[in-house]
C-alpha cells in the first residue's frame, strides 16, 4: 500500500470518527436545543437533560418497587410493610384513635397496624387505582376491602404520599376516611392497650 493510500484511509477513518462524534453530540443538543433561550449554555442543556433522565429512571424504578410491593400483598404473597425502614416517620392524618405521627417502623405496625387488625376477621386486600411518582415521592391511590370482626364490611379509600431512599420508604403521609376508622374502633373493642 503506497503512502498516499495509506495517509488517505487514516484521512477517511478520521472524518469517519469525527463525523460519527459530531452526529451523536448534534442528537444530544437536539434533545434541548428548541428549549434553549438566547444566551442560554448548550451543555447546561446537556446536563439538566442527563440529570432528568436520571430522575425519570429513579422514579419508574421507586414507582415500580411500590407496585410489587401492592403486588403481593394483594395476592398474599408479601407484607407491604416490609418496605419500610425501621426509622420511617408514617403520618396518620385526621382525627382518628390511630391519627398521629409514629417515629418508627415498630411503633407504627404496633400501634396502628396491629390494633386495626385485630379488629378484623378478614384483613385489608388492597385494589390500586393508580401509583404516581414524582422524584423521590411516590403517591398511591389505593382501596381497602376487609370484614370487621362483627360481620361488617370495611372498606375505606387511601392516598399514601410515600418519600423513598434506596429502595425503601423512609417517610409516608396517609389520607383516608378517618369517619369509618372511628367507627369502626366504637364498635370493635381492642385489647387492654389499645384502650389506654
Amino acid at each position: 500500500m503506497s503512502k498516499l493510500t495509506a495517509a488517505n484511509l487514516n484521512l477517511s477513518r478520521r472524518k469517519f470518527l469525527i463525523g460519527g462524534f459530531m452526529a451523536a453530540a448534534a442528537a444530544l443538543l437536539a434533545v434541548d436545543v428548541a428549549n434553549l433561550k438566547k444566551g442560554d449554555d448548550p451543555m447546561t442543556a446537556i446536563t439538566t437533560s442527563a440529570a432528568m433522565a436520571q430522575t425519570q429512571s429513579g422514579e419508574n424504578k421507586n414507582k415500580e418497587i411500590i407496585q410489587e410491593g401492592f403486588a403481593k400483598w394483594a395476592n398474599g404473597t408479601g407484607n407491604f410493610f416490609d418496605l419500610l425502614a425501621d426509622d420511617v416517620e408514617w403520618t396518620i392524618t385526621g382525627s382518628s384513635p390511630i391519627s398521629k405521627t409514629y417515629a418508627s417502623r415498630k411503633q407504627f405496625l404496633e400501634e396502628a397496624i396491629a390494633p386495626l387488625n385485630e379488629r378484623l376477621s378478614v384483613k385489608i386486600v388492597p385494589r390500586v387505582r393508580g401509583i404516581y411518582a414524582d422524584g423521590d415521592m411516590v403517591i398511591a391511590l389505593w382501596d381497602g376491602t376487609a370484614t370487621a370482626k362483627d360481620g361488617k364490611p370495611y372498606n375505606n379509600t387511601y392516598s399514601w404520599y410515600m418519600t423513598m431512599k434506596n429502595g425503601r420508604i423512609v417517610k409516608v403521609v396517609a389520607f383516608f376516611d378517618t369517619i369509618d376508622l372511628a367507627d369502626l374502633w366504637r364498635r370493635i373493642p381492642g385489647s387492654k392497650q389499645d384502650k389506654e
